[in-house]
């Protein structure tokens, strides 16, 4: 018999998930018609599980990003620098819509270097005070200098560190780290503030490349609980940051949906959260949300918000019904009907470049957990707008 905990979405200090695949500016309605025809599959690309490449272990894969002027991937790991330093990797990445066949050709690995030059140690040889890295999510952003990786942790709450938006050069220097507001610090006590591990999973730049919108997970402690079976959690804040100036501008609350399915055992895990944003333009975000319950397996559900249509909540210390409203939600597509020949844990999605016939290519990568019973899979969709 098969270990079940295999099959089970990695979270720190508990049971870990398995399976599911896919997919300027800054009153929640339920679910209705598709806003786009749903992405038409175009192929997949599986990489070989404990892939060894520049001396790191390939796997953990939370985040992708495509630069349409050097016409490279980056693919951020959320390798908690067990299995090399914490990294993001450059791809080349083929599609072959008429054929059905994605490549992935590894280039580099970058390693992601702290303020003092040192590259992110594991928590077993990291010092008193030294931030045990967690990246999540990455996008490209061009500037007059080149371009620039952007990228997320969700911080080390051990430690002392919360959930973070970092800028990067292409060798992985540190250039800056982003004032964030106070409410995304973490509470020992844990009576407000962030979840450990629920922090920023999610990241989209505006298509001007001035801003980024910052999606957690989890709602915050003080605007209420994590998804459960049957019952949505509290809303999820989506924060939108002005890159120049380094100032959050606006936020957001989005409402996830509850847990669609019940775990097979009484007490299983059972949870759902924002796994990935995308812009759509510069006011309509693409929203994927990931459920996963014990002995059920995962769902990926992808949804339209309109970011304008959704009041202002950063001055709102606490949310809760009747004081804010939150972003309405529109389903764009259930993975499960893609026709995706294996469902894994996907964390990432980007736009690659257009096809012929000037539709979007959208991909998608998933996250294996460095688990044997899961899969790095990149899958390949054409979106039309």
């Amino acid at each position: 018999m098969a270990d079940p905990t295999a099959f089970l979405p990695r979270r720190r200090g508990m049971l870990a998930a398995g399976c599911a695949a896919l997919l300027a500016g800054c009153a929640a309605r339920l679910p209705g018609t598709a806003a786009a025809p749903a992405p038409r599959l175009l192929g997949t690309a599986t990489l070989r599980h404990g892939l060894r490449f520049a001396g790191t272990t390939v796997g953990g894969l939370s985040g992708i990003d495509y630069d349409p002027a050097t016409g490279l991937y980056a693919l951020v790991s959320d390798d908690r620098s067990e299995h090399g330093p914490a990294r993001i990797y450059t791809a080349r990445i083929g599609i072959d819509a008429a054929g059905g066949a994605v490549s992935v050709e590894l280039q580099s690995a970058i390693p992601l270097l702290r303020g003092d030059g040192q590259p992110g140690a594991s928590a077993r040889a990291a010092g008193a005070g030294d931030e045990v890295l967690d990246p999540e999510a990455v996008r490209w952003r061009a500037t007059p200098r080149g371009p620039v990786l952007l990228w997320t942790t969700e911080g080390d709450f051990a430690r002392g560190f919360g959930p973070a938006l970092r800028e990067s050069a292409p060798d992985g220097t540190l250039l800056r780290t982003f004032g964030l507001p106070a409410m995304f610090a973490p509470d020992r006590a844990g009576r407000r503030g962030p979840r450990d591990n629920k922090g920023f999973e999610g990241l989209a730049l505006t298509p001007d490349g001035r801003h980024a919108w910052l999606a957690m997970e989890g709602a915050l402690v003080q605007d209420g609980p994590l998804p459960a079976v049957g019952v949505p959690g509290g809303p999820c804040r989506l924060t939108c940051v002005d890159l120049q100036s380094g100032r959050a501008l606006r936020q957001i609350a989005y409402m996830p949906d509850a847990v669609p399915h019940a775990p097979v055992l009484p007490g299983g895990m059972a949870d759902n959260g924002i796994s990935e944003v995308l812009m759509l333009d510069a006011h309509a975000m693409l929203v994927l949300e990931r459920s996963y319950a014990l002995g059920r397996g995962v769902s990926l559900r992808l949804y339209r918000i309109d970011t304008r249509e959704a009041g202002d909540v950063l001055g709102v210390d606490a949310l809760a019904p009747g004081n804010h409203r939150p972003a309405a939600k529109t389903l764009v597509a259930d993975f499960a009907t893609l026709g995706l020949p294996q469902i894994d844990n996907t964390e990432g999605l980007c736009w690659g470049p257009p096809l012929p016939d000037g539709r979007r290519t959208l991909l998608a990568v998933s996250d294996d957990n460095f688990n044997l019973g899961q899969v790095t899979q990149i899958a390949a969709f054409a979106l039309a707008d």
